[in-house]
């Protein structure tokens, strides 16, 4: 094969979903493996590329156009995406890609269509605001349980913000305004100017009426802007310098809440560094590359706050990507029940709560590999299982032991906010003793040597993955057991070095394949397939 020849894709999985949410601030991709028993999903990748989709005044039209420069910036973020998106080798009705505000106000809205498509071969789909705001509300009904309950949602947006007035999955009003903080930032320099637009927007609009109209029983936020006021908000942002020594540690819980006050604080604070260098400079440290905009997002939730009466708002880590994939799962799966897995995104939550965005994303790699050696066990258990009791394999591992390592795969390093010392008995308490989980008993709770002995030795193995890694396989071998790690570019590859992970090996990979040899009897190699360059 010649090495420019494209590599042929992967076969395609019935379990994974990717959604790309093409937002004017940045595009965000979000890849899930889903349990199809449940429709339960858990997070494999975030990738977000700031695009920032410029919309310019032209000459010959008054409506906002997609500069050229932005539209080659877009293609070159969605190819990156694909990129990684081809190793899952996902069917159509797997894989959505949705534009919103920018590029549905966008004049040349068809062309950015077309040029994505004949670039890349992928089909974008331009959302109204009203369908925004519904598949944002799905999203959230993933992550908080208020499914019965008469829920609004706010979602700030670059271009504009959704509202969404639902209750038991279905929208009873929604209204999209455009109102973002990036347009805003565009538009306004002058901080008295931008409220007054927004007050007449909220005014003129009729929501606010609307809205009052029903009984809210828990305002919902969603989002980059409302996370990152949270995440303000919680690492104590509004505190003076001096005061705030420590403060921006890693080890900080997430109460995934804030109130008016809290808010009015922070809006107050980010005004006062308008004029202060060492204040933007503190600014883009925290922020990132959401400084320019920080200010506008806050200044419009507050008068936001301010026409509605909200005293307190929950935050969603869950928004429209999350919404998108959960409607293709009741499109695939037959009898998908929005409000059946509130057990697991309980766990979810919690592990959000307690563990930052690198933590979060270690966890979620070591239930990947925990779920391929349970697999392999099981599949190992229904071909050779030999009645004989006293031999590990023949415990029959379900659905619901899946459940259960993949809870505690997320649970298991929550208690690291506090540092690494005992963190695994604070963990064992923040779980058994609050009452955070939802619909486990005690003795769900407290889980199994089989269990337990796969946990370990995936988080063991997470510890030393490659670098590239992106694949994994548990096979049976006559010495006992292979896991096969593999690199991305490796995979494609019709042919591979597979070596022993041996020089990367450490104490406590050595301390868990022995402890895993002791409880199953049998051998564990951990083997890596590199790419021949």
């Amino acid at each position: 094969m010649s090495s420019s020849a494209a590599p042929m894709p992967l076969p395609a999985t019935n379990t994974h979903f990717a959604a790309v949410d093409i937002g004017t601030n940045s595009f965000k991709l979000t890849i899930v493996r889903t349990d199809p028993s449940s429709g339960r999903f858990l997070t494999l990748h975030r990738l977000k590329e700031p695009v920032v989709l410029g919309l310019e005044i032209t000459t010959t039209s008054s409506s906002p156009t997609i500069s050229a420069v932005t539209l080659d910036r877009a293609i070159s973020a969605i190819r990156r995406f694909q990129h990684l998106l081809f190793s899952y080798g996902l069917p159509p009705s797997h894989l959505r890609l949705v534009a919103t505000s920018a590029v549905r106000e966008a004049s040349n809205r068809s062309q950015f269509i077309r040029v994505v498509n004949e670039a890349l071969g992928l089909h974008v789909e331009i959302l109204s605001g009203a369908e925004e705001a519904r598949l944002i509300y799905l999203g959230v009904l993933q992550f908080f349980p208020v499914f019965t309950s008469t829920v609004l949602t706010i979602d700030i947006g670059g271009g504009s913000t959704e509202f969404t007035v639902g209750f038991k999955g279905n929208v009873l009003f929604s209204k999209s305004l455009r109102l973002g903080h990036v347009t805003l930032t565009q538009d306004f320099g002058d901080i008295v100017k931008m409220r007054e637009h927004i007050r007449n927007e909220l005014e003129n609009s009729g929501l606010i009426e609307k809205i009052k109209e029903f009984k809210i029983d828990v305002v919902i936020g969603s989002s980059g802007t409302i996370k990152a006021i949270e995440k303000a908000v919680c690492k104590g942002y509004v505190l003076e310098v001096q005061e705030n020594v420590g403060v921006f540690e890693e080890f900080v819980k997430r109460e995934w809440r804030f109130t008016r006050h809290e808010l009015r604080c922070l809006v107050e604070r980010l005004y006062d560094e308008e004029g202060e260098i060492d204040g933007k400079m503190r600014r883009m440290g925290f922020f990132k590359r959401r400084a320019a905009f920080i200010l506008a997002g806050t200044v419009l939730l507050d008068e936001i706050f301010d026409g509605l009466g909200i005293e307190e708002i929950e935050v969603s880590g869950y928004a429209l990507g999350e919404g998108v994939i959960t409607e293709m799962l009741g499109q695939v799966f037959k009898g998908f029940d929005l409000n059946a897995n509130a057990r697991w995104r309980s766990v979810v939550r919690l592990a959000s709560r307690f563990n930052n965005k690198k933590r979060m994303k270690a966890a979620n790699m070591c239930a990947s590999v925990a779920r391929e050696i349970v697999e392999g066990l099981r599949k190992l258990h229904e071909l050779h299982n030999d009645g004989n009791d006293d031999d590990e394999l023949s415990v029959s591992l379900d659905d619901r032991d899946l459940e259960y390592l993949d809870a505690a795969t997320l649970l298991h390093n929550i208690g690291l906010y506090t540092g690494k010392k005992g963190y695994h008995k604070q963990s064992y308490r923040i779980i058994l003793n609050g009452d955070h989980l939802q619909g486990y008993s005690k003795e769900e709770i407290k889980k199994f040597r089989i269990l337990c002995t796969i946990m370990r030795v995936s988080y063991a193995v997470q510890q030393c993955l490659p670098v590239n890694f992106e694949f994994m396989e548990f096979i049976h071998s006559p010495e006992g057991f292979n896991l096969v790690l593999s690199e991305g570019e490796a995979r494609k590859q019709t042919a591979g070095i597979t070596q022993p992970l041996s020089g990367d090996i450490n104490m406590t990979m050595e301390r868990e394949l022995e402890h895993f040899r002791r409880v199953f009897k049998r051998n564990l190699s951990i083997l890596v397939t590199r790419s021949i360059s």
